[in-house]
């Protein structure tokens, strides 16, 4: 088999083929799916081999001391011959992955051949193809969660012991410093246990990464923004626990812990920093200072490790082996988000040239996974996303309306997007009758009613729902609720407009389809409103029907979200690109005439920046670059479609050309006049409703946009092409 080795002495790194481990009683055999380089830990080790003699004796001042001592007592030529034994010698790396069980120890009764489990320790957790691993070193993997993420197992329950060791409750302020790896994932625990945190960090990509997963405020230890975000959070009395998960020679981290913290706050040491202690700052506020050691009681005791011994629950509560289970379960139950950690998927054979990279700094990365072999195949054919096939078997659909009656409309929510882009343009139309706004705050209600002209108010959603002369329901509320509003309101009969995104999962998609079925009310628009924008309409026309298949490149500049936005609560509301990513889609598709067969994406660390490629029956693909750390000078949306020798552009809804070898076409307006189509789309969801005519987008396009779009995820955790199964 293949394990990654190193020489300290020399540095060298390596792939190296080794025996099979045995597999001995009190432990099981795993055959490796992932593991996790920590790019903390390890690439300090690996930093240090790289070192001359002097160095690493800088480096390792503790070696130095019991090799002094061990002069003293064999002497120089029997010393020297032990270290340089030593130093030539290859050491393993790696102590955190997922893998199947191959084959099961005498006396290991609670796994079996097959099992997932995550494995943790130095010497069984290694980047080898296979481990022996002791029962109290690894857990069987929860279900649903997948390999790659069961292998951040070890590191995460580094961040849960460190945390648990600061004694956080509920409504207090933490200040976390250092956001690597374990300072992201102390975050997003500290976060889950309703603290609020700080974070400190001079990379300000990690900081947006460390926001977006649940901090309050991140900012650059030296600067201000730090100290500024933990007065307003805490009345000026300071944080309540520190969290240091910085490594490196600085003495920075510890006298900022001293600064922000209140008095007889507690100071937790997780990573390896310098550790000067300022005694003054420190006396004066009666500091607890405390460290982590590893993944938890039992780390370092052979009995525990090596030959199984647990220590009763009732005296320790949490040991090693219960922190490795604990962090698996609140990452299988959403708690806790590691996908945006992850950086790169490498195949463990490219393993040294990884290091490389990492060693470099040609590779910057919060956490790398190594794939092993046959995760290709498997992952190649796990992913699939239903299109759930639209069925209409109850009644008939809503009749057709009088031309002379006006359309009573009801809005669900009356937040800025209903109120900038929907209700203006509604306001006014004739044969329109803004009947009633819900929303769950009366004021709110009140505003709306009196700024549009709605002839009620209510925060009663099931009277709106049952008045019968009310005609479409208009929900603009929250993603997380969009399917369920959307349920409702058709069982009820009601014509509905939702905006986008239709449902966060394939559940509620289902939900969604199954209240058509059961109604037989298939009603429905969701707020995909380029495919009506005029230029890029004027645009298609001219380029005219296509022959052959043809390619979208759409780069959609996202820019950066303001802090406290409620689109950074992916835990609820879903990710950035799963809330408004249908229209990029639903636009390429409308282009292309066609819905998707297949989704790939990729992404940088935190999920924000995303390719996302779409492949298409005829062969057609669209390539979306969805990116927020372009200017905010450069235009939005840039469109390109190029297919039979032809080309179509457009600029932000502000310029479109159409190029044909021949003769080329312009149109261009004034920015101000820039127009993305919701005026057309309103008019013609208010006609399908007040005439009874087919709705503006058909049903299963709705459906097949919104399931590429869950689609997106899935293929961000699987790393390969996700097959949309029963695409049309």
């Amino acid at each position: 088999m293949k394990q990654v080795v190193q020489n300290y002495k020399s540095g060298e790194l390596a792939l190296l083929d080794v025996p099979v481990p045995g597999c001995k009683p009190g432990g099981v055999l795993v055959r490796s799916a992932y593991s996790l380089i920590s790019t903390g830990t390890e690439l300090m080790k690996v930093s240090e081999a790289g070192m001359s003699m002097v160095g690493k004796a800088r480096s390792r001042p503790d070696q130095v001391a019991k090799v002094v001592q061990s002069v003293a007592v064999n002497g120089v030529p029997a010393t020297y011959r032990k270290v340089m034994g030593k130093l030539d010698s290859y050491t393993p790396l790696g102590y955190s992955l997922c893998g199947v069980v191959e084959e099961v120890g005498a006396g290991i009764d609670d796994v079996k051949v097959g099992d997932l489990v995550a494995c943790a320790g130095n010497e069984h957790a290694l980047h080898a193809e296979l481990n022996w691993v002791p029962r109290n070193l690894y857990v069987p993997v929860p279900d649903g969660l997948a390999p790659r993420h069961a292998a951040f197992g070890t590191v995460g329950s580094i961040a849960l012991q460190g945390v648990r060791q600061g004694e956080p409750q509920l409504g207090e302020v933490a200040l976390v410093i250092g956001l690597g790896l374990i300072g992201q994932l102390v975050v997003q625990l500290l976060a889950a246990a309703g603290v609020r945190v700080v974070g400190a960090d001079p990379d300000p990509v990690r900081c947006g990464l460390a926001e977006r997963l649940g901090a309050a405020a991140c900012g650059d230890p030296g600067s201000a923004a730090v100290e500024t975000a933990v007065a307003e959070l805490t009345g000026g009395h300071g944080v309540d626990q520190v969290y240091l998960a910085a490594a490196g020679g600085s003495n920075q981290p510890v006298e900022l812990a001293a600064r922000l913290s209140r008095d007889r706050g507690r100071v937790v040491d997780i990573g390896k920093c310098r550790l000067d202690l300022p005694w003054n700052a420190y006396y004066e506020k009666e500091l607890d200072v405390r460290f982590s050691r590893s993944y938890g009681p039992g780390r370092y005791d052979p009995e525990y490790e090596l030959e199984g011994r647990d220590y009763p629950i009732g005296y320790v509560r949490w040991t090693e082996r219960r922190n490795l289970a604990c962090f698996l379960d609140l990452v299988a139950r959403g708690r806790v988000d590691v996908e945006p950690l992850v950086s790169r998927t490498a195949d463990f054979d490219d393993a040294v040239e990884t290091y490389r990279s990492l060693k470099d700094g040609d590779l910057k990365a919060v956490a790398v996974l190594f794939r092993y072999p046959g995760q290709e195949t498997a992952e190649a054919q796990a992913p699939t996303v239903a299109v759930p096939a639209v069925r209409r078997d109850g009644t008939a659909s809503a009749p057709a309306r009088a031309r002379r009656t006006p359309v009573r409309l009801a809005f669900v929510g009356a937040g800025n997007y209903a109120s900038s882009m929907l209700l203006p343009h509604l306001a006014q139309r004739d044969g329109v009758e803004l009947s009633t706004v819900v929303t769950t705050t009366a004021l709110s209600a009140a505003n709306a009613q009196r700024k549009f002209g709605f002839g009620g108010a209510t925060t009663d959603l099931d009277a709106v729902l049952g008045d019968e002369t009310v005609d479409a329901v208009f929900v603009v509320t929250r993603h997380s609720s969009h399917a369920e509003l959307t349920r409702k309101a058709l069982l009820a009969g009601k014509a509905v407009f939702v905006e986008k995104p239709l449902a966060l999962t394939e559940d509620e998609l289902a939900g969604v389809l199954a209240a058509v079925e059961e109604s037989g009310n298939d009603r429905l628009q969701v707020g995909f409103n380029r495919r009506f924008a005029p230029l890029l309409r004027e645009a298609r026309a001219r380029f005219g029907a296509r022959t052959g298949p043809g390619h979208v490149r759409y780069l959609v500049n996202a820019g950066r979200l303001d802090h406290g936005s409620w689109y950074l609560r992916q835990g609820t509301e879903g990710s950035r690109f799963a809330g408004e990513g249908g229209h990029f889609i639903d636009t390429a598709s409308w282009l292309l005439g066609a819905d998707p067969d297949s989704v790939y994406a990729i992404t940088t660390p935190g999920n924000e920046d995303l390719q996302v490629v779409l492949r298409y029956p005829d062969g057609s693909t669209a390539t979306i670059g969805y990116v927020t750390t372009g200017p905010s000078g450069f235009p939005k949306e840039t469109l390109d479609l190029v297919a039979d020798g032809r080309a179509l552009r457009l600029d932000d809804f502000v310029r479109a050309c159409v190029y044909d070898g021949r003769k080329r076409w312009v149109s261009s307006r004034l920015p101000k006049a820039r127009d993305k189509g919701q005026s057309a789309e309103l008019a013609a969801f208010v006609k399908a409703v007040r005439t009874g005519g087919p709705m503006p987008v058909p049903l299963e396009s709705l459906v097949a946009t919104t399931a590429a779009t869950l689609a997106v995820r899935a293929g961000l955790a699987a790393g390969v092409p996700v097959t949309l199964a029963g695409a049309r």
